[in-house]
Parts: structure tokens; C-alpha cells; sequence
């Protein structure tokens, strides 16, 4: 993964998230409401925004790289919030997903048309098999989101996050190439 890859849609850009997306990324990511299933604490200040964007920017180097987009109105040119994929592992075709979006963008389908999107440049561009998902049982929303993009929930990782000075049960999900593009071959 040398050169990031840019997608767009009808309404949103995916890019590079850019040290200059620092305040954005403490705005989505600082948001106690908006990183309450997140997996995370949240963050406290710009240093700790700034080290997230280098993180982002990082992970493509990693032996299992990852690729994090920024998630950009077509319109405003506002970062909304992020989403990518990461922990690829090559031989078996396969990564997790991973998404934020802040409060200002909630329930207005942006999130959906974002992952869908990465989903197919993933499943296209990485040659990937499966995508998984783990997401904290009481949300609802994301939970749904996957449900409407194909993902199957597979069981309960007991105790697998630890954020907020608590641990979590995990829902897994995952989401196969077949059943990605079976609804798409029969419009």
C-alpha cells in the first residue's frame, strides 16, 4: 500500500487523513457520546489527535498493514468522521473493519455509503475473502448498519474490549466476498 488511495461517492470523499485533520479528529474522536462503543477512551487533547493521525498513517506499514480514510463531505470538504480496514492477513484473505463517525453526521446514511464503498475497494483492490467486525452488543445502530451491508454475526467474544476502565463482550461479525456481491449480480 504505497500511494493512498482516494474513493469517492456521490456524496463523500474517502482521503488520506493529514496532520492538518488534527482538530477534526479530537472533535469525533474526544466525544465521549461518539466513542462510547468505540474501543477506546477518548482522546483529551491535540497532541493525542495528532498521534492518532500518525498512527492512521502508520498502520499501512505495518507486517498486517491497515488503510484508514478520512470520510469528507463532497460539499463542505468538512472530515465527518473515518473508517478502514486493518489486521490484513494476506494469506487468508481477510482483515477487520473499523469506523467513527462524529455526532454532527449521525443517521443521515453516510456511514453506510462510506462502508460500502470500502467494502468493495477491499474486497477489488486487497483480494480479501472476509471482513470482520467486533461491535459491543448495546449498539444498536451499528449493529444494524453491518446487518443492512450483508455482515452475519458469528457469536460473543466475552470480555474482549477493555475501555472506559470496563470490559466489554464483543459481538463478532463478518461479512464473505459471496455474500457481498450476491446482492450486487442480482440488480
Amino acid at each position: 500500500m504505497s500511494d493512498f488511495p482516494t474513493l469517492e461517492t456521490p456524496r463523500l470523499l474517502l482521503r488520506e487523513i493529514v496532520t492538518a485533520d488534527a482538530p477534526a479528529v479530537l472533535a469525533i474522536h474526544g466525544d465521549e457520546q461518539a466513542m462510547r462503543w468505540f474501543g477506546m477512551d477518548p482522546i483529551t487533547d491535540i497532541a493525542q489527535a495528532q498521534a492518532l493521525v500518525e498512527t492512521f498513517a502508520e498502520s499501512r506499514t505495518l507486517p498486517n498493514p491497515g488503510i484508514r480514510w478520512g470520510i469528507q463531505s463532497q460539499e463542505h470538504h468538512d472530515l465527518l468522521g473515518n473508517c478502514g480496514l486493518f489486521k490484513w492477513n494476506k494469506l487468508w484473505k481477510s482483515c477487520s473493519l473499523g469506523f467513527a463517525l462524529g455526532q454532527s453526521a449521525w443517521g443521515k446514511g453516510i456511514m453506510s455509503e462510506a462502508l460500502h464503498t470500502t467494502l468493495a475497494w477491499g474486497f477489488e483492490q486487497m483480494q480479501l475473502n472476509r471482513i470482520e467486525a467486533t461491535v459491543h452488543p448495546e449498539n444498536q445502530a451499528c449493529l444494524k448498519l453491518l446487518e443492512r451491508l450483508g455482515f452475519v454475526q458469528e457469536g460473543r467474544l466475552r470480555q474482549a474490549g477493555f475501555w472506559l476502565g470496563e470490559h466489554h463482550d464483543l459481538l463478532q461479525l463478518s461479512l464473505l466476498r459471496a455474500d457481498f456481491e450476491a446482492p450486487l449480480s442480482a440488480t
